[in-house]
């Protein structure tokens, strides 16, 4: 757990750079995508737009796919550590309610690209691909982080089943009139099952 007196150790210039670098390829490949489509923007184009070479995009992202998610990673991290971290006494799916509730119900309500994001996603069938095989990722990652911290079995059914959910539950509360609502609702459904599961969990 990182001390929160302290913080994590701050970034050295030369990693300070790199970030810098695929945050300007990121963003000049999303606003190309949003303007034009997927299809229609080639890689050339997107490296002339962020001032790198092709050679350079291509050590941050291996494929075009990940310009669209490329804090993939981050999200993966924050999402294990929310279990990893919580508070002593907070279950794991209250653990993943405020996880959601903070981080992407907050993405959502704070980007206006956010709609136009999803749009593009939904719209492009290798984007889709790449989105369910990088979710099928970070439910394999949860479920295992949740299997280790309830002291159930590796590959337990509960646990592939809570982070599956768990992940799901901001997505179909998209629409709703009070999403947040949802959320904390299809929550308390996974907290009552979860615990008549493991009531330690």
């Amino acid at each position: 757990m990182t001390d929160t007196k302290t913080g994590p150790a701050p970034m050295g210039r030369r990693e300070r750079k790199k970030a810098a670098t695929r945050r300007a390829i990121a963003d000049a490949a999303l606003r190309l995508f949003l303007e034009r489509g997927y299809d229609d923007v080639g890689i050339r184009e997107i490296a002339d737009a962020a001032d790198v070479s092709t050679t350079t995009l291509f050590k941050h992202f291996p494929v075009k796919e990940a310009l669209v998610f490329d804090e993939d990673a981050d999200h993966e991290a924050h999402l294990l550590a929310a279990v990893r971290e919580r508070p002593e006494g907070r279950s794991i799916p209250a653990a993943l309610r405020e996880h959601a509730l903070r981080y992407r119900m907050a993405a959502a309500d704070g980007d206006a690209r956010f709609t136009a994001f999803f749009d593009l996603v939904n719209s492009t069938p290798a984007l889709r691909d790449y989105a369910q095989n990088m979710w099928l990722r970070h439910t394999a990652a949860l479920a295992q982080v949740i299997a280790e911290e309830s002291g159930l079995p590796a590959g337990d059914p509960a646990c592939t089943a809570l982070a599956h959910f768990a992940l799901e539950a901001p997505r179909a509360a998209r629409g709703h009139d009070d999403p947040r609502q949802a959320i904390t609702r299809a929550f308390e459904l996974l907290e009552n099952g979860w615990e008549a599961l493991t009531p330690r969990g």
